[in-house]
């Protein structure tokens, strides 16, 4: 039986791809068979064969699958998804994604599945990012930039998650601005309020963390 994580973050750029990756190189570590899988992508550079999160997740993994299953949806410009498929002229299909998890869940003893930017970011007119993760019945793991700004940021993500009815696993620092003052005050508060585990600290600049895989077995997923 296949057992999933949805990663997601107060905003884009917060190190999401970094968590993900390291937690599916401790699955593969484990010997599990592990897959990443982004549902929606957008941003491909010129000449790349795909989203370079996308391929990120697929080298950290130990099992391969068809990049359909992977990543149902991609579009070119580096903008918001609903945005992208406006242009793009089709609409994201929240049953194709569950049908790509379960043909990857076939495959896979664990699949850490990665959103696109923050927690609400639309899909269209009517639903956003957490309706993935509703779709998938996935517990959430929240990335948080730490910078100024970060309480609100967090805790309105989080109060976002809980709403939809599903389990925030846990929550990882990441210190994206090197110059921030009062980091473990705010790391302290966080830890306070946000009513989950921290399960890992991200460095400025830090690519990986060993403490990240025995982390997993908060998740449930280890």
């Amino acid at each position: 039986m296949s057992a999933g994580v949805f990663i997601t973050g107060t905003d884009t750029g917060v190190g999401k791809t970094v968590f993900a990756c390291a937690l599916l190189r401790a699955h593969v570590a484990r010997g599990r068979r592990s897959i990443g899988m982004k549902p929606i992508a957008a941003g491909i550079a010129a000449g790349a064969g795909c989203n370079a999160d996308v391929a990120a997740l697929a080298a950290a993994g130990n099992i391969d699958a068809p990049l359909v299953l992977r990543n149902p949806f991609a579009f070119a410009p580096a903008i918001a998804p609903h945005l992208a498929a406006i242009e793009a002229g089709i609409a994201i299909d929240i049953e194709r994604i569950r049908e790509a998890y379960d043909g990857l869940a076939a495959r896979a003893d664990r699949i850490v599945v990665e959103g696109a930017g923050g927690v609400c970011v639309p899909l269209d007119a009517t639903r956003d990012m957490l309706d993935v993760a509703r779709a998938l019945s996935l517990p959430v793991v929240l990335v948080v930039g730490v910078r100024l700004g970060c309480l609100n940021h967090a805790l309105l993500s989080a109060a976002a998650i809980r709403a939809r009815g599903l389990a925030l696993a846990g929550w990882i620092g990441n210190r994206v601005d090197p110059g921030m003052a009062r980091v473990e005050a705010n790391m302290s508060t966080l830890d306070e309020r946000l009513s989950a585990p921290r399960i890992a600290t991200l460095g400025w600049e830090q690519t990986d963390n060993p403490a990240w895989g025995p982390g997993a077995a908060s998740l449930g997923i280890d």
